[in-house]
């Protein structure tokens, strides 16, 4: 009975420096809201993400997503790689990925796989913590598929930086036929001669000109 009464208070003077730290507001970086949240800064994604094979691979791509600020009606444009997150006042978005429809597709669609957090009060009296208000695809031209819902903040996709086989930079246009045979730096051809005019036929000759007969 006295050997458990002193292993219980051992543990309790083990936890006594923990329990006044996280009193103090020293229990990491998310107590005081100055960095990513944990759950967006990891690499772990929730739910499965399956890409196109084609095109840009992956890691490579790069997605434009529109915020907006609904308390001060302020938006702006936030740029991310796959994989990164950013945190931007009181919100974090992260990208898992975004894609493009293919080419001969129709109608063309672009959507991104997001994640957005928000650092918010539960209730007036508790203190500001992260929490996750939206995760899965957002499309640009179908966006009443999925929304962030969210009384402050709104967020959407703008663009997905990928390309696709035969989607080079296109080549310069054909020449035309003149241009073709007349290469550039190159005098222009002397325009040809004009044929000499034909001669006029010699007039006939008169009666009184002609030579008398003796009969």
């Amino acid at each position: 009975m006295v050997a458990g009464r002193l292993m219980r208070a051992r543990w309790l003077l083990a936890l006594a420096p923990l329990a006044l730290a996280a009193c103090n507001g020293q229990g990491g970086a998310d107590a005081e809201g100055t960095e990513v949240p944990k759950e967006a800064a990891g690499k772990a994604v929730v739910g499965a993400v399956v890409e196109s094979e084609y095109g840009t691979p992956v890691k490579d791509r790069i997605a434009t997503l529109g915020l907006l600020n609904k308390r001060n009606n302020l938006s702006q444009d936030v740029v991310l790689k796959t994989g990164e997150a950013k945190r931007i006042g009181n919100v974090t978005i992260k990208l898992a990925t975004c894609e493009r429809s293919l080419p001969w597709e129709s109608p063309p669609e672009t959507g991104a796989f997001v994640q957005v957090f928000v650092e918010e009060r539960a209730a007036a009296d508790q203190p500001l913590q992260w929490r996750k208000v939206f995760s899965g695809w957002l499309f640009k031209n179908s966006p009443s598929l999925n929304v962030v819902e969210h009384p402050v903040y709104d967020v959407w996709v703008k663009d997905c930086a990928m390309k696709f086989p035969g989607e080079e930079d296109s080549p310069a246009p054909v020449a035309s036929a003149s241009s073709a045979a007349n290469p550039a730096g190159s005098a222009s051809p002397a325009p040809a001669a004009s044929p000499p005019p034909s001669p006029k036929p010699s007039a006939k000759p008169s009666a009184a000109a002609s030579p008398s007969v003796d009969l």
